[in-house]
C-alpha cells in the first residue's frame, strides 16, 4: 500500500484534495461505507470524485444529514456530473469473509464501478484505518466524513444508496420493518427476529440473528 502526504489540518473540508492537487494528484476520489453494524442488509460503499466548481462546503458527514437532506444532496451530486461508483457486498459475503473484510471489498468495488464509467481515480482518501486492496495511491483519514468533502459526498451517496435497498427489502419481507429501523438492531428488530426467525436478508453471523437463526 501507499503511504499519503500530511494533510493540512482545520475546518475546510475540501483542504485534502486542494493539497494533493497541488502535489500533482488531479483525480482526488473519496470513498466511504454505509452499514457496517446492521444486522441484515448488505454493506454499501460507494467512491466519488467531486467535480471542478461543485459547492464542496455543503457536504457533511450523512449521519449528521436527515434522510431528506440527504436525498437532495445525492442529486445534487448526480446532476453536477460527480464521477460516483457504488459497491455492495451481500449478507452472505458478509458472514463468510467478515464486515471489515467486506466493507473494504465494497469500497474496492465502489472504485471499480467509478473507473468503469469514468477516469480512473490518481488518488483516493479512505474513511477509517484501513486502506483498500487497489493499485492506487491513497490515505487513511480518521472520521473522514467530517473532515473530507469527497468521503462525506461518498457516504451520502451510500447511505442513501443502500436505504434504498432496505426500503426494497422491507416489502419483500414486510414482517421485519426494514423501512423503519434500516436492518439495525433495534429493540422493535430484536423483537421481530425472536417471533420471526432470521430471514435471508440478515447477516447469520451476528450476535443476536445468529441465536434467532
Amino acid at each position: 500500500m501507499f503511504s499519503g502526504p500530511d494533510f493540512p489540518e482545520g475546518g475546510d473540508t475540501f483542504a485534502c484534495e486542494r493539497h494533493l492537487r497541488q502535489l500533482g494528484y488531479r483525480r482526488v476520489a473519496g470513498t466511504d461505507e454505509a452499514g457496517r453494524g446492521p444486522l441484515a442488509g448488505p454493506v454499501v460503499s460507494a467512491c466519488v470524485v467531486l467535480p471542478e466548481g461543485i459547492d464542496t462546503t455543503v457536504f457533511r458527514d450523512s449521519k449528521a444529514l436527515s434522510a431528506k437532506k440527504r436525498e437532495r444532496l445525492a442529486a445534487y451530486l448526480r446532476e453536477s456530473g460527480a464521477a460516483i461508483g457504488v459497491g455492495i457486498v451481500a449478507p452472505a459475503e458478509i458472514d463468510r469473509i467478515n464486515i471489515l473484510r467486506a466493507s473494504l471489498l465494497s469500497m474496492r468495488l465502489a472504485l471499480d464501478d467509478l473507473a468503469s464509467r469514468w477516469p480512473r481515480p490518481d488518488f483516493l482518501l479512505v474513511d477509517g484505518i484501513f486502506t483498500i486492496d487497489a493499485a492506487i495511491p491513497q490515505s487513511c483519514l480518521k472520521k473522514g466524513d467530517s473532515r473530507s468533502a469527497s468521503i462525506a459526498a461518498a457516504s451520502i451517496i451510500a447511505k442513501t444508496t443502500r436505504d434504498g435497498i432496505m426500503l426494497e427489502l422491507d416489502r419483500r419481507y414486510p414482517q421485519y420493518q426494514f423501512a423503519t429501523h434500516k436492518g439495525y438492531p433495534t429493540k422493535a428488530h430484536y423483537e421481530m427476529l425472536r417471533r420471526w426467525g432470521a430471514s435471508p436478508a440478515h447477516r447469520r453471523s451476528f450476535r443476536g440473528v445468529s441465536d434467532a437463526s
